[in-house]
Order: structure tokens, then sequence, then C-alpha cells
């Protein structure tokens, strides 16, 4: 296959099995290449040059600039001079995939109230061809804190969930695995996780001392089977003491603490075991328990206990604990909270059944999407843009979002409702995504697979309200030419978290991080007045023009809700004016403010209602946009 539309690198497929697929005749190539661009941008951290995107993706830079421009008008990317950068937009593919797959909707709750109780970092997770994809984190702030991102691709080898995946493997399934192990012997194509080191090989002079430590490996491991726990003393290849018995996980890699030779000395050499070689052992052990650990194989100090989460008698999810050695030995992990974690999974398969009785009970015609108006969009960006923008890459990407909740089966025929598209047009988009593997098809009906996680989740799912907002209060500040600002509640104050300033002679100087207090701010007023009881104690007179009678701010506010932006005019200093209007997430809630301010000498207040409202209203709407697609399954920081 050529260069310019081969897999990426961390699909979970052997690279050798990708570099042979053949792209089926009708398949859409500027499809599979804009996927690449956009895989490319997810493995970059999302954010690389149009020239880097050149050279990982072997395409032409021309080819490169279409699809951007594409990507960007799609609201997909963001082109900030000479960088793509990846939209909170495009989340909407891993939305369609996490709403069409429903576990979220269902288990998130579980799992972050299993992360309060027990005060560590729980994940679900399912399983992606040979390996594991986050579809949530509960998280626990702290300095040393786990930073899989929803949507991150890891080895199955190297994971407490992949073993228990692994039970219900057949043949196929271990021939892939294989195949990528051999032709990936780093995990380089995982890029979440740290690289495996090399086989370490040894000269004949050492393979008799090697023996002896796997025998005796092998001698502890039955003694453990037994119930016996034993020491050996001195490993004597490292020096250092090993534990054996009920303080050894399965899994870790007796390599992983044998020195390598040096170069050029010429003896024969064989290769040890590295880390992931026990797999198969590993999976017949989960298999058996029912439950599995990681000891450390994604690196040092990392621990965590895992048990599947079953529908209809298969792995719906895995659901792990996971924890730092500072807290927890895996041992310890295992004996302290797997009664615990028995508990939640219990609690989470009853969800799921309940959920799947009442899905039986009140059958439904299987949903699909109201048209989305693709044609005349596509038609007006052709007309915009003219030869820039690639028609057949924007409708591929569009096939994704006609999946979701109630639609997570659909047919050529309800894929091309649900977009617009003719069935020939879909029918070729379709062919294109499940070639790529995003999509699987079975007696003619279509799914999406975690693969399309993959298409920017990653990186954007850790993206603040303070990110998502930067670049539209830059446009703003550029449009009115005056300061603008993001700003969150906390207590009676505000919080600047996102600014913008002018380089005017007079303008408003605020850096991030002031606090100031809410009352006499534009900012502060629209975000008490979405509280039911602000609080409007020790109201300070700032200026002679500082309300600070209760009674007469508690009409202000009101009269503040009812209209949806609040105008501030010298109250919190002399001849400062400032006119702001909430952010509200999904549900509705006020979560932030912005604000544009300026020096009473540049607008009236009656220019400021007319002039800077409504373009400081169509700015709040792009960010509620960016923000609600961004926190659809997840929770936004808000700063």
């Amino acid at each position: 296959m050529p260069s310019n539309v081969a897999p990426a690198p961390g699909t979970g497929t052997s690279s050798a099995a990708g570099a042979e697929a053949v792209v089926p005749a009708e398949a859409v190539t500027p499809l599979i290449r804009g996927i690449a661009v956009l895989r490319r941008l997810t493995d970059a951290d999302g954010v690389s040059s149009l020239s880097g995107l050149e050279r990982s993706t072997g395409l032409a830079r021309s080819t490169v600039d279409r699809i951007t421009a594409t990507l960007a008008r799609r609201g997909y990317v963001r082109l900030d001079g000479r960088d793509a950068v990846l939209a909170p937009r495009l989340m909407e593919l891993g939305n369609a995939y996490l709403a069409a797959l429903r576990l979220p909707r269902l288990l998130d709750a579980h799992a972050d109230a299993l992360a309060d109780e027990l005060d560590e970092s729980v994940s679900l997770a399912v399983g992606d061809q040979d390996g594991i994809r986050f579809i949530h984190q509960a998280t626990r702030r702290r300095a040393m804190s786990l930073s899989f991102r929803i949507g991150d691709l890891l080895p199955a080898e190297r994971t407490a969930p992949g073993p228990l995946f692994a039970t219900e493997w057949g043949d196929r399934e271990w021939a892939r695995w294989h195949e990528r192990r051999a032709a990936d012997p780093e995990d380089r194509g995982f890029p979440a996780v740290p690289a495996r080191s090399r086989p370490i090989e040894y000269g004949e002079d050492d393979r008799n001392d090697e023996k002896d430590r796997i025998g005796a490996h092998r001698t502890n491991r039955a003694n453990r089977t037994n119930g016996k726990d034993l020491t050996v003393a001195q490993d004597p290849t490292v020096g250092r003491d090993l534990t054996v018995g009920k303080d050894l996980t399965v899994g870790k890699s007796l390599a992983a603490d044998r020195p390598e030779e040096e170069p050029g000395t010429g003896r024969s050499a064989h290769r040890l075991p590295t880390l992931g070689d026990d797999f198969e052992q590993r999976t017949a052990e989960a298999r058996e328990a029912g439950w599995a650990l990681d000891d450390q194989l994604i690196e040092p100090g990392l621990v965590a206990l895992s048990m599947p989460v079953r529908e209809a008698g298969r792995i719906a999810c895995v659901v792990s604990v996971v924890s730092h050695t500072s807290r927890h030995t895996a041992a310890d992990l295992r004996d302290t909270l797997l009664p615990r974690l028995r508990e939640a999974v219990a609690a989470m398969e009853r969800e799921l059944r309940e959920a799947q009785h009442a899905e039986s009970a009140t059958p439904t015609p299987r949903a699909t999407a109201a048209p989305s108006g693709l044609a005349v969009w596509t038609g007006a960006s052709k007309q915009e843009l003219g030869r820039e923008f690639i028609e057949s890459l924007a409708r591929g990407l569009t096939v994704i979002t006609a999946f979701g909740e109630g639609r997570a089966e659909l047919n050529l025929t309800e894929v091309a409702q649900a977009t617009g598209l003719a069935r020939a047009t879909a029918r070729r988009a379709l062919i294109t995504l499940e070639h790529l593997g995003y999509i699987t098809a079975h007696d003619r009906v279509f799914r999406l697979t975690p693969r399309v996680l993959g298409l920017g989740f990653p990186p954007l799912s850790r993206t603040s309200l303070a990110e998502i907002a930067a670049p539209h209060l830059t446009e703003l500040s550029q449009r009115l030419h005056d300061s603008v600002s993001l700003a969150v509640l906390t207590g009676d104050e505000i919080q600047y978290t996102g600014r913008v300033s002018t380089s005017r002679v007079m303008s408003v100087h605020i850096t991030i991080g002031t606090r100031l207090p809410a009352y006499p701010t534009a900012l502060g007023r629209v975000m008490l007045a979405d509280l039911p009881e602000p609080p409007l104690t020790e109201l300070l007179p700032l200026t002679p023009r500082t309300i600070t009678d209760p009674a007469r701010l508690t009409a202000v506010l009101d009269r503040v809700r009812e209209e949806g932006y609040a105008l501030v005019d010298e109250e919190l200093e002399v001849g400062l004016r400032s006119v702001a209007v909430p952010v509200r997430e999904r549900g509705g809630r006020v979560v932030a403010a912005v604000n544009v301010a300026m020096h009473s000498s540049r607008r009236t207040p009656e220019e400021c209602v007319a002039e800077v409202l409504p373009e400081l209203r169509a700015a709040v709407g792009r960010i509620e946009e960016d923000l609600w697609v961004a926190g659809r399954f997840r929770r936004v920081p808000r700063t």
C-alpha cells in the first residue's frame, strides 16, 4: 500500500498485516488521506506544523493544505499560522461511538462513585482487536496521577484488562497478536505507553545461569500455586532481593532485571523473555480467576486490578482500579480492593440487565438521525473554498456521525437517510471506513468500532474550558479591538481563567488567576444570577457608583437573569465599563462567563448593548457549542 494511505501506528493491528492490506477499488482515497492526517495529529498530541504533516503522512504539501482546509471548514481543526491544531468539535466522531456503545451513559456514574469511595483512579476499557482502549477515566488529582486519556490505546499484554479480553480470543486474534508483537517489538505503535525494551540477549556462557534462574522462578510459581510464600534471598544476576510467592504478580519479566551485555563481544546469543511474553499464561490465569493484575507492566510504580463487566454472557467492558506502589503493592491492591470491586461489577451488570429489560419491554423502531443538511453545507463550502475543499472527505466523516444513541446498528439505507447522502456515496464511504477498521459489517448492518476514538479524542479529552474558549476570545478581541476575558465563580469572587488584551494606550490589564469580588463586576453578576441564593454579604463601596444595597443588587440580578447579560458601569473602578454573558454547559447550568471590558470613553452603555453584545453572544455561542461536544462524555475542567 502506498505510504500516503497506510494505516497509522497504534491501530492495534500488526504493521505487517496493515502493509499488506489491499485497498478496495471503491474506497474513497481523499477520506483515507484525511483520516491519516487526523491520526498523525492525534499522535502528535493535537498539534503539528503543516510541513510536519507532509513528512509524517508522505502526502504532497498541496494535498495536506487541502485536507486541513476542509477539516478546518468542518470545525475539526484550527489553522494557527503554519500549524494545524485539533479542535473540540472533532470529538463528535468519538461521541458517536460512545453514544452508540451506551456503556458510558449506564456505567460512568458507577465508576465515578467507586473512585470517590476508594480514593483511587478507576477506568473503563473496551477491547480493540489486540489492544484495549479506554472509554472512561475517573482520575484522582495527585502529584502522581494517572495520565491515560479516554481513547488511548494500550497493548493488551501490558495491561490488566488485556488478559480478560483475551479469554474470548480465537485463533485469528491470537495470530494477529503474535504478528503485531513480531512486527513491533518495542510497542512503538502505541504512543500512550513507554516503549517496551528490546529483547535482551546473552552469550553462551550465561545460559546455564539463566536456566537456573528460570527454573527457580518456575519452582517458586509452583509453590505459590500450592499456597506457599517463598523468598529467594539473593538474585545472583542483579544483586538484589527478589520476592516470590504471594507478592509476585504474574506478568513481571525476568529479563527486565538482567543487565544487557556490551555490544561487540562476538558471543553467540539467544533471546530471553521480554515484557508480555507470558501473556498467554496470564490469560489462562485470568480465565480461571475472573480478575487480572497489572504489576508495573506499563511503567514502574503503576499497578492495577481489573474485572470484566459482562452483558449477555460476554465481556462488555473491563473496570480497573489503578494505583501507585507508594499506596498499594499489586498484591495489596488485590487483597484489599477485590471484594469491593466485585460488588461494583455486580452493580454494573445489574444496571446493564435492567437497561436491556427496559429496552425489550418497550421496543421502539431503530432511530435514525435527522438529515444533516450536508448537501447545502458542502455546496456552500465548495463555493467559498473552491478546489481547496474536498467534498468526499467531508461526506465520509459525516457518515460516522450517523451513528449514536439508539443508532448503534444501521444499514446502508439508514446511513444514507441520516446523512442525506446518495446510497452510492454512503456505500463507498462505508467501504472505506470498514477497510480502515472504523466500522464493522455483518449481515448488511454496520457498527462503529472503538478505533473511532483514536481520531483526536485522547488529546482533546483533557481540554479545559479555558483552552476551549481561547481561540474564540482571541477572535472576539480582534473584531472589537477591546479586552476580552473568561472567568469562573469561586465563592463570592471571580477568578480570571482566560484573557486577551488589546495594545491600546488606555486598556484593561488583568492577569490570569486574578481574583476580584463578584458583586461589582459584570462577569460576577451573570454567574451570581444563576445561583438560587447568591452570596451578597460585605458589599463594600469600591467607587461612588458601586451598588451596596442587598435589595437593590438582588433586583439587578433578577434583571440580569431575565435579560441574559450584565452591564456594569464604573462600579469596580472609575472609568471601567464592561458587558458580560454567561457560558452554560449542556444541562443549562452556568459554569463561567465572558466579558468585553473597555474605558468608558470608548463606547456609551447603549453602544455596548447595540454593538458589543451581539458579537459577545455569538462568540459565547461558539464556545458553548465546543463545550457541549467536549463535555458530552467527560467533565471539562473549568480552569
